[in-house]
């Protein structure tokens, strides 16, 4: 067996996991469902934040973008996941933008019925309130790891977190992130370039932190990587994408 072939793989759920069976059966009985293709966007930016999006299948990347039209990747939601923004503030607008990575079916909820369900359920009110503080946490610990620890932390907070979301058991303890991975997309998902963060997987690689093998990032050293990024040992749930 070789590196790369998995003994033990790991599946993070969606972020949906703190609703009860219940309470998701409920949800699924007023969601209306939508196709979007690779690439086309689920919202834009400034759109009015009046929806919330459970994603069924496929991938989903939100970002934000610069005054100098940079994009930034702020998270990488899988099937499982819940995205959207809606408030007790009527005509609020999205900060983010949502875009297709995959082919995508989405389970669209209207905040106008979900209000409704709200107040009829009062257990689907409380794991509201789980999945509201579970994302604040991920977004405090990704701004966390991109302020505080330079770009080297950030990356390597980042491989920790791809690992973590997609990542499989190598026989010597490691990961193999088994999605593919651009330097470019490396680069957006820290605030970095692309050249500096060619530089700090090359480093990263003399010092067998880090690998590839057919494409594919090896995660080798996860210790080194916590010492960088100065890991607060955060579980899963908040450690991914």
């Amino acid at each position: 067996m070789t590196d790369t072939q998995t003994s033990l793989e790991q599946v993070l759920p969606g972020n949906t996991s703190v609703f009860s069976e219940d309470t998701l059966a409920i949800l699924r009985e007023i969601m209306y469902e939508q196709k979007f293709p690779v690439g086309s966007r689920l919202y834009w930016e400034g759109d009015t934040a009046d929806k919330l999006y459970y994603l069924k299948s496929g991938r989903v990347k939100i970002t934000k973008s610069t005054d100098e039209g940079k994009e930034l990747i702020l998270y990488m939601h899988q099937a499982g996941d819940m995205l959207g923004q809606i408030d007790p503030f009527h005509n609020s607008r999205q900060a983010f933008s949502a875009s297709a990575m995959e082919d995508c079916t989405v389970g669209i909820l209207q905040q106008s019925d979900l209000e409704i369900l709200i107040w009829q359920h009062g257990e689907l009110a409380i794991d509201f309130m789980k999945w509201m503080g579970l994302t604040h946490r991920v977004t405090q610990a990704k701004f966390r790891d991109m302020v505080m620890y330079g770009k080297p932390g950030a990356l390597c907070s980042t491989l920790l977190r791809l690992a973590h979301t997609y990542g499989r058991r190598t026989d010597n303890g490691g990961y193999v992130i088994t999605k593919k991975l651009t330097h470019s997309e490396l680069s957006d998902m820290i605030g970095a370039t692309r050249e500096s963060v060619n530089r700090m997987l090359n480093d990263l690689r003399k010092k067998d932190a880090v690998d590839y093998e057919n494409g594919y990032i090896v995660v080798r050293d996860e210790e080194y990587l916590q010492s960088v990024c100065h890991c607060e040992s955060c579980p899963n749930a908040v450690c991914r994408v």
